[in-house]
């Protein structure tokens, strides 16, 4: 919204009004500004949700090795980052860019979801919305992300630049901007992937392409599945979901902004996609929210985010990859989402086959996998096979937490460094 005023600052030759139209110092205001509302709006939440006994009867002493307790901790904080992103988002985006629009409608939808299924479980019934409502509604919002990008005149790539000198300057050439289902392959010299060429069989060209979106749309619904669902498991220690995301954060921010300066994708050989780095701004205010709603979520935690939160964090996460081309990155990126997302779908099925033949199996001491390391040797069913039951101490849930900050800060740097790897 502020760039219409901005515009007009300019056109009355305010001085430095040009600044305000830079991306980069628009993203350190939707930065700052995000991490003030997320730290000035959570306290005011928590004293809200306390005063109306909105709270989390989460789990207490009796079921953590260190006696720590959760018991009438505010849950809903999702509410806090939302508002902390789409605030700064509204004032500071370039509001007609498509990308920015489906970010927003992604925050909103997935906020939407989480909040019904938080308010679920605060009426009583601790399992929440049903997971086929929850799949459906992220179904909706893979299609129309996907349909979206399909349609959309700004959502185009032009799949090589090169450069060259002439009049001892730098000339930039960029291939034809074009509508293209092309993404990234990381470690391959040849990295673009295009999803048509999956049906190179059909004759028709038209055919080919409208199979090549088709499939690219049900990319799109099931990585914004996964990655939302792997977000919501992440959530399960004080600062584990705020602090893992916003390292995501970062690391989708550089190849964003990378991706949408002409001069860097043509020295790193990637993509270039038109107006993508206006997502930086977008990015800046999601960590800034946060980074911002850590002050009250790290150790011990004053307020939990909730689906609220999470939903549209894993939301946001995979819509930004699928924008940017990047989509096949994101296992290495979000290693730790896909991670806990394998233990509780092994801990699942592992458990039904034993419980067919009569037996008690369990691969891990506990899921998520976050949770096996917060498990004694002595807290360990008798009557139950586990596969997995090393390390045998139980780790603080805040070594558990840093630690797995520290593995994707090194997934992070690994992905960015896969631009040059092939």
């Amino acid at each position: 919204m502020l760039n219409y005023f901005f515009d007009y600052l300019q056109n009355i030759d305010f001085p430095g009004a040009g600044m305000l139209h830079y991306v980069s110092f628009r993203s350190i205001v939707a930065l700052l500004l995000s991490l003030f509302i997320s730290m000035w709006f959570g306290k005011r939440f928590i004293n809200f949700m306390k005063r109306n006994n909105k709270i989390e009867t989460a789990r207490d002493s009796a079921t953590d090795p260190y006696g720590v307790q959760k018991k009438g901790v505010p849950s809903m904080g999702g509410v806090v980052i939302v508002a902390a992103i789409v605030i700064p988002s509204l004032l500071l985006c370039k509001l007609e860019n498509i990308y920015i629009i489906l970010l927003i409608i992604t925050t909103l939808w997935f906020s939407l979801l989480g909040f019904i299924d938080d308010k679920i479980k605060l009426s009583g019934n601790k399992d929440g919305m049903k997971p086929l409502h929850k799949l459906i509604g992220q179904t909706i919002l893979g299609c129309v992300v996907g349909i979206a990008l399909w349609q959309s005149e700004q959502a185009v790539v032009c799949e090589s630049v090169t450069q060259k000198i002439e009049n001892d300057r730098v000339v930039y050439e960029k291939s034809e901007a074009r509508k293209s289902t092309v993404t990234t392959l990381p470690f391959v010299k040849d990295n673009n992937l295009d999803y048509y060429e999956a049906f190179a069989w059909l004759k028709s060209g038209k055919a080919k392409r409208a199979c090549g979106w088709i499939l690219f749309i049900i990319v799109t619904t099931f990585v914004i599945a996964a990655v939302s669902n792997g977000a919501n498991l992440n959530d399960g220690m004080d600062g584990m979901c705020a602090g893992n995301s916003s390292i995501i954060g970062i690391a989708l921010g550089i190849l964003a902004y990378v991706s949408g300066h002409i001069q860097f994708a043509s020295y790193l050989n990637v993509m270039y996609i038109p107006g993508s780095d206006e997502l930086l701004v977008f990015i800046c205010a999601f960590v800034g929210a946060l980074v911002g709603f850590l002050w009250h979520n790290a150790y011990p935690a004053k307020i939990f985010m909730g689906d609220t939160g999470s939903l549209a964090i894993g939301g946001i996460i995979a819509v930004t990859a699928i924008i940017i081309h990047k989509e096949l990155l994101l296992p290495i990126l979000c290693g730790i989402f896909l991670v806990e997302a394998v233990s509780v779908i092994l801990q699942t099925n592992y458990a039904k086959y034993g419980n067919k033949r009569g037996l008690k199996l369990r691969v891990f001491k506990r899921a998520p996998l976050h949770d096996h390391f917060r498990v004694l040797q002595s807290q360990l069913q008798p009557n139950f096979k586990y596969i997995i039951t090393k390390p045998t101490e139980a780790f603080h849930e805040n070594m558990i937490t840093i630690r797995f900050w520290i593995i994707t800060i090194i997934l992070a740097a690994l992905t960015i460094i896969t631009l040059k790897i092939r």
